[in-house]
Formats: structure tokens, sequence, C-alpha cells
């Protein structure tokens, strides 16, 4: 929890960095608000400070119409925690209570029940259900505001049991009902897909990210394509496609999902593939001070380090990268895709697969055994790759797969993982250091960002 002195100097300059690292809620309104919000400072005898938005629901705020706080970025703190309570943060907000309950989030920690609350209410000020239903609140108001969908299909996306539950809950946190936010929107609609703005911390060049992925785009799975990027999704109830544009101060996310429960999943999952809730105007400051890293950040800034939508997906990528041009992994990943991948029911222009399973690859005859192997170890669980993994245990696991290369678990630990500390030790990198005479464990704890950044260079 960041420092009230912090706190109260970022509400004084309505400082909109801070938004998401905790909320301010005023004790005579009973409104819960985002630091940057325009209305009057409150007193500070009248000001307590949560957290998360959780939090501030339990203790009885509703949240302000004004600057909507649950429509901030997310916390960068639990992308990069590694802890119980940071594996649980990102679990919870991939959906994993509206899908296996708190007994399967405990079980995917591998802790109890009790224990996990205990640490998450010590912790965040909420517990796992208090978490979830915070979210599945957010995840209402985003389609309300931004979409066009029925409200019983808004509440079955979002993750509720019922339309009562649904609608106690929206008049509970937002003082409102689920026809009045709708009318605060005007969201575009495009026939058979949800569209939503996903927000982010400036500075971000989302082009910048969407172009690296697009470079990388496997035929049949992705396409890139008039600055937008396009991807089908393995998810939890089915298959689903998302479209991803540059817009002024958001991205622009179509999704066309198979089962509308899968919304949640999707939606993180975007957020991951391009770094959304990175706090990228500290990081920047800190890389741009540095003598050597210092012109490319002034003359790049908000580069983020793309993470991955398919951990499994990426590790194979890995692998196969490792010494390997890019259009010979392409065209090598798109062998697999034609022969392993189950075909879409409904493709979407150049989508037309998903990236094969892992029990298919681990049963296939590829010409890579540390592929056969690592799929092996995905399809029988003894590496996990989810948002709820320790980070330490998938190391131990992918030294002892034959033939793993240190490039290769240096780029799992990068973008399936969303290590923020990793150097690749990659050729174009090395020679990067090299020709800057520079020193990169001065960019600590930021290196993958510093990676990212030579690599653009390179």
């Amino acid at each position: 929890m960041i420092e009230d002195e912090v706190a109260f100097a970022a509400m004084e300059s309505r400082d909109p960095r801070f938004d998401g690292w905790f909320y301010v809620a005023v004790t005579t309104t009973g409104i819960y608000c985002r630091p940057s919000c325009p209305a009057v400072m409150p007193k500070p005898q009248h000001v307590r400070l949560f957290p998360t938005a959780a939090a501030a629901q339990v203790n009885g705020f509703r949240a302000c119409r004004r600057c909507r706080p649950d429509a901030a970025p997310g916390s960068p703190e639990w992308n990069t925690r590694t802890d119980l309570v940071g594996r649980a943060m990102r679990l919870i907000a991939d959906g994993i209570v509206d899908r296996e309950g708190v007994a399967g989030l405990a079980a995917r920690l591998g802790y109890s029940q009790r224990q996990v609350h205990r640490q998450l209410l010590a912790e965040v000020g909420a517990g796992p259900q208090a978490l979830a239903r915070t979210q599945r609140a957010q995840t209402a108001r985003m389609l309300l505001e931004a979409g066009s969908l029925p409200v019983s299909d808004v509440a079955f996306a979002a993750g509720f049991a019922s339309i009562r539950q649904f609608n106690e809950t929206i008049r509970q946190v937002y003082a409102a009902t689920p026809s009045r936010l709708r009318g605060a929107g005007s969201g575009a609609h495009v026939p058979g897909a949800t569209t939503l703005r996903l927000a982010y911390r400036p500075p971000m060049d989302v082009p910048a990210t969407l172009d690296h992925l697009g470079a990388r785009a496997v035929p049949g799975i992705e396409d890139y394509s008039g600055g937008a990027y396009s991807r089908s999704l393995s998810l939890p109830y089915g298959v689903g496609v998302v479209m991803l544009r540059p817009a002024t101060g958001y991205v622009a996310c179509e999704l066309r999902l198979e089962d509308l429960r899968d919304l949640t999943a999707a939606v993180q999952r975007c957020r991951r593939l391009l770094d959304l809730d990175a706090d990228q105007q500290a990081i920047d400051a800190f890389l741009g001070a540095d003598p050597w890293l210092g012109p490319l950040v002034a003359a790049r800034p908000g580069v983020r380090v793309p993470g991955c939508a398919d951990p499994g997906e990426l590790a194979i990528r890995a692998v196969l990268s490792r010494r390997t041009r890019a259009a010979a992994v392409r065209a090598h990943l798109a062998d697999l895709v034609r022969r392993y991948g189950r075909p879409l029911a409904t493709p979407f222009g150049g989508i037309t697969h998903l990236f094969p399973d892992m029990s298919v690859l681990a049963e296939a005859t590829p010409a890579c055994r540390t592929q056969r192997e690592l799929a092996r170890a995905l399809a029988d669980g003894t590496l996990g790759l989810d948002a709820g993994c320790d980070p330490h245990q998938v190391r131990k696991h992918l030294l002892d797969i034959p033939g793993m290369s240190r490039w290769a678990i240096s780029a799992i630990r990068m973008r399936a993982l969303g290590d923020p500390d990793v150097l690749l030790p990659g050729v174009s990198v090395r020679r990067a250091v090299h020709r800057l005479t520079a020193r990169p464990d001065r960019w600590r704890p930021w290196r993958s960002y510093a990676t990212q950044q030579l690599m653009l260079r390179s």
C-alpha cells in the first residue's frame, strides 16, 4: 500500500499515474474514486484509502460516477508479484473463482481456502469472493456502456449466476440500475462482436506493440493488416477471435466468442498480451535516466513488452526460435497449425484455426525432441504456465526438459510469465549492449523493457 503522504500528494495533483494503485473513499459521501478524480479535494479526516476497489465496496462505498474508478487500468503490482497474493490476484482476474469457485482457486495455488482468504484479506482488504464480485460488476458496467448486448446476456457474460444477483450487485456497487448505466454510454455496435475499450496508463506506443506481434504472426492463427492485429483464442468454455486496433487513449477490442462466459478470461489475456497494466511512465523514467538507454527511450517512449495469449503456444515458439530465422519459425508453426490445429467453425478472415493442443503435440513426431518433451510436460500438468503458476517452480521444470536453452527459458519468463527483469541472451541484444558499452545490471528491475528497446534498435 502506498504511504499516506504520497497518496495525498497524488490526489492533490490529480496524478493519473496512481489510478488503479489505490482507491480513495470519502466517508461523508459514501463514494470511492480514483486518485485523479476531478471532484473537490476532500478533507484528510474524511478520507479512507483502500488497495482495491473490492475493499472499498466491502466497507460500504460505491463507485464514483464522475471518474469511474473501475475503468482504470489494473494495479501493476499484480503483474510482477510472485507470492501467494500476486498469483491469486491474477487468477481471480482471469475468472477462476467464477469457473471453479474458491476451492478451485486454492487448489491452483496449493494452499487451503482459509489461508488464501486470510492472506488476501490482510493484503488487499477483501477475500476472493468479494474480489470476484467486484470484477463481475466491472465487466458488466464495461459491457453496458460500450455495447448493445441484451441485459440478460450482459449478466451471463459478466459471470453472474442470476439476473436477480446481477441487478442487486449493480445497484449496490454503482447506485444505479443496469438500464441507467447503459444510457451513459454510446459504444458502436459491430454485428456478431462484443466491442470494448481497453484502458492503459500512458505513454504507450500501441502501433509498435501491434507491429511487433504482427511481424511474428503465424498464418492460420494470427493476422495483421491495416494496423489491426487479430488472433484466435482457446478459452475455458469455447473458442474466440479478437481484433485489436489503436485508438485515442485506449485499445479498441472486438471479441467474437462462442460462449459469452469467456469474456472475462478473453479480456485479461488481451491485457497481458499487450502489457496494458504496466506503469510505463515510471519504467521510462527509470530507464531514461541511464546514459546509454536514455536516448532510445526518449526516441521511443511507451515501448511495452508484449506478452502472450496462450502460454503453451509461446513456449513452443520459444523452443523453435532459438538460432532459427524468424521466417522459418513462422513457416514451421504454420505447418503445425495446418496439421494439428483445430479448425474454427466460423473462420474470421485469415484466422482459420486454433493453435494445436499440447496433448496432440505431445503425441506428434516433430523434428525437435525438446518441443515434444515440453508439450508432454504441459499436457500432463507437470509444467504449468497459467496466471497463478509459481515462476520459481516453472524455471526448475524447464531446466529439467532435455535441450531447453537458456534463451528459450528467458523468453518464456519474459513473455509467458510477464517477468519484467529478463535480459534475453540473444545475439541482437548482446551486440547492442556491446555497441553501447552498457552495464545491464543498472537496468534492474526493468531489463525486459530494456531488452525490448534494444531489439527495436537492432
